[in-house]
């Protein structure tokens, strides 16, 4: 019966990751087409339909994993895939721009959920030397769905309208509701005691928050200079409100003790670097195609991502299984060489790439990321007590949105940088009436400092991780068998 529930487990929650993650990434093929068909959608809208999604869902996540472990996992977990369902079809209802980006952040708090549960329930029901794998999978899921999720929304967008790339979760979220509502349950007591921390939460959010708004409003011409350094200021001055606060609440929104643990702490900060390295590489990627000079449609654009998916689906799993068996060091160091090679290599491209000249550096990014999110992932969970993964899996998870978050507006910093606003906002809305003749190698030049800050922040992700090894550990294997014995 374990065995079974185990596999039950997984696949519910693979579907649930899928989804979301799909969720996270298909609307940025359809922006184009939803500026031009849906009113009141500026630049500043449309952004703000991708940042609101990953703004709440990087602010909810440590209150949902605290939630999950004081009502039950399972419990918060149906309800997650009930929201995010209904607020995918709300979605597809919209009558303008605001109306989207405010059913986006409806859809997000059921996202969160998911988010904020999967890995919790995966650990508990898996035994330690299985993690591996299975959180492989679940991870593989995630990263491959915003990929896949540009195929599918080119093919949805081209074919039926962009309302469709919404109103598609209904079906299998409503299967996906009900199935995890009747199969899975609890395998944890609920700590009911503990509060949820409201002043962290405000914090947090309205840092984070502030910090978006003033790089997208300021990057767009909606803030002078001035107003965007103050936004960044306080935005900033919130966030270390909310690490003070943490410290001396009873019930903190993120468990400070946690980061006691020196495997819990580096492994959740390789995944912050890693995440800001990576965040923006799809939105980047698919303007560099759908823009000048070539100006690919959308569902051949998709098309041309497929390798970073395929490379990442296979990586994955292959490294969750032999992480399992070998230990995880060489697995995640090696996944974080590979992925900072890709982007390096991406700095290397012309204006009109050929796939052929693509394939290789995106293979080579598909195989860094799914070399390193499991056996990363794991070590993480393994590294805290049963009792606390729910908050752990909140936290890691919401390093990795926000860190992917902040990666989305320090790149549209950058490329603000470097083009006229008016180009800018005509590459976003895919208007080429804008577009000059010197737009291409400009943009180009943006791409290309783009991805070599991502390599630096990478390989940053790398030297921490180095760092901890000389620090620790006579041996990778020995590694392994300790997590497994102190779990057991």
């Amino acid at each position: 019966m374990a065995i079974q529930y185990k596999w039950l487990v997984l696949s519910n929650t693979t579907i649930a990751t899928l989804m979301a993650s799909i969720d996270t990434n298909i609307v940025l093929i359809a922006l184009p087409t939803i500026g031009r068909e849906l009113p009141g959608s500026s630049a500043v809208a449309l952004l703000w339909i991708l940042l609101g999604y990953s703004l709440i869902t990087a602010v909810v996540l440590l209150s949902f994993g605290r939630l999950s472990d004081m009502f039950g996992r399972v419990r918060l977990y149906v309800l997650g895939f009930a929201v995010f369902t209904v607020g995918s079809l709300i979605c597809g209802f919209s009558t303008n721009g605001i109306e989207l980006v405010s059913f986006r952040m409806i859809q997000a708090i059921g996202a969160g959920f998911l988010f904020s549960n999967s890995a919790a329930i995966l650990t508990d029901a898996f035994p330690p030397g299985e993690r591996g794998r299975a959180l492989g999978i679940n991870q593989v899921s995630i990263v491959a769905g915003s990929v896949v999720g540009l195929v599918l929304g080119g093919i949805i967008t081209s074919t039926i309208g962009w309302q469709w790339i919404f109103f598609v979760n209904v079906p299998i979220g409503a299967v996906a509701t009900y199935r995890a509502y009747t199969d899975l349950h609890e395998l944890q007591k609920p700590a009911r005691e503990e509060p949820i921390d409201w002043l962290g939460n405000l914090a947090f959010g309205g840092g984070l928050a502030m910090v978006l708004v003033a790089l997208t409003f300021g990057s767009l011409g909606q803030w002078n200079g001035t107003e965007m350094t103050a936004g960044l200021v306080i935005g900033i001055l919130l966030i270390v409100v909310f690490v003070f606060v943490e410290g001396r609440v009873r019930f903190p929104m993120l468990d400070l003790g946690l980061f006691r643990n020196a495997q819990f702490t580096d492994t959740s900060l390789a995944a912050f670097l890693n995440a800001i390295g990576r965040g923006a590489f799809t939105f980047v990627m698919i303007f560099y195609l759908q823009g000048p000079p070539v100006y690919l449609s959308p569902l051949v654009a998709g098309l041309f991502l497929i390798p970073v998916s395929a490379s990442l689906a296979v990586a994955g799993p292959l490294s969750g299984f032999f992480s399992d068996k070998y230990g995880r060091r060489w697995f995640t160091t090696a996944g974080l060489l590979v992925t900072a090679g890709g982007f390096v290599w991406l700095t290397t491209i012309p204006e009109a790439a050929p796939f052929a000249l693509l394939l290789a550096p995106f293979v080579f990014l598909g195989t860094g990321m799914g070399l390193f999110a499991s056996p990363n992932r794991a070590a993480m969970m393994s590294a805290v007590p049963a009792e606390r993964r729910g908050v752990a899996s909140g936290m890691g998870t919401t390093l990795l949105n926000t860190g992917s978050t902040i990666s989305l507006g320090v790149t549209l910093a950058i490329l603000a940088s470097i083009l006229p606003l008016t180009t800018l906002e005509a590459i976003l809305l895919g208007n080429r009436a804008n577009v000059g003749p010197d737009t291409a190698a400009l943009f180009l030049q943006g791409v290309h400092v783009v991805f070599l800050i991502s390599a630096i922040l990478v390989l940053s992700a790398l030297a921490l991780l180095v760092i901890r090894n000389r620090r620790h550990s006579p041996g990778s294997i020995t590694d392994a068998r300790v997590e497994i014995a102190e779990d057991g």
